[in-house]
Order: structure tokens, then sequence, then C-alpha cells
């Protein structure tokens, strides 16, 4: 297995315009937030097989060492529905036991059911929700992902409003 030094980004299809933001924050030398994007490894076309966009999926987790969700109703629905490549990828977070990051396209900071495919709560798996935005996400990702191996907390949690403040993230 290849070390493990990338963020996956998992994401319902209708929440994409979301992703390439975050690479566009990525590529700004004015904002601070960087990450080895796993989704630049082991590419596969539109025309793959799902067979092997599903294989391709599990190559990038393999290379993981934390995932940020686009937490949304979407990627809620279709990360339950056991049949999207989603679910796929919900299911292989879980079983490889990687910290998840979601981050709430609608500005929620704390862990709202309605952004949490079904899978992670079912299992009480360990996650942080924060709101969508570079400071916040970054934050976790060196917080939270750093401590998950170790922690024997299970659910959702979301930071208290003192980290936004400290973050200069005011209501």
């Amino acid at each position: 297995m290849s070390y493990r030094n990338k963020t996956y980004v998992a994401f319902a299809s209708e929440d994409i315009h979301y992703y390439r933001l975050m690479t566009a924050w990525r590529a700004n030398d004015n904002i601070e937030f960087g990450f080895i994007n796993a989704h630049d490894i082991y590419t596969a076309r539109d025309s793959s097989t799902p067979e092997t966009i599903k294989r391709r999926l599990r190559e990038r987790l393999n290379n993981t060492k934390q995932v940020v969700l686009l937490g949304s109703p979407a990627a809620r629905r279709k990360g339950g529905n056991g049949t999207s490549f989603l679910a796929y990828e919900v299911g292989a977070i879980i079983s490889l036991n990687l910290p998840v990051v979601v981050a709430n396209l609608d500005g929620s900071r704390q862990g709202v059911s309605r952004n949490i495919p079904a899978p992670f709560a079912n299992n009480d798996y360990y996650t942080i929700s924060v709101s969508f935005g570079p400071s916040i996400i970054k934050y976790a990702l060196d917080d939270y992902a750093a401590g998950f191996s170790s922690s024997k907390k299970v659910g959702s949690y979301q930071y208290k409003e003192s980290v936004y403040e400290s973050l200069g993230l005011n209501k």
C-alpha cells in the first residue's frame, strides 16, 4: 500500500461545483488551504465501467488519510441508497476506518442528519461536522483527523462556537 497522505473529498454529483471551489481554494495563494488531493490519482474515464470506477475509487481511498464529505441532502440520499458511487465510497470509508469531516453546504455548524449519509449514523461512526469554508475545514483536518485513530468517541460531533470565533468566523 502507498503512503497514506491524501485527502479524499466525497460528494454527490449534484455538489461537484463545491468540490471545484475547494480545489480553487487550494490553488489560491491568498487562501491558507492546502491538501494533497486523492482525486488526482487513479483517474477513470467517464466511459469506464462501474466496476472499473469502483476499483479506482477504492485505490484512491486506500491512499487516503482523511475524508471531507460535502454534506447535503443529496449526499445523505445518495450516500445511503446502497447503489450510487457515493454509497460505495461511504462503505469503503467505514471499512477503512478513515476520519470524516462533514462540511455542511447549507452553512450549518452542527452534525445535522439531513446532510450525513445514514451508514455513518447507523454505525455510530465518529465524524465532525463543520460549516463549508476553508479555515474551519482546514482546522478540522488538522485537529479532529489527527486525533481520530486514538479517540474512543462515536457518533457525530461539532465544534463549539468558540472555535469558530477563534478563527474569525463569527455568525
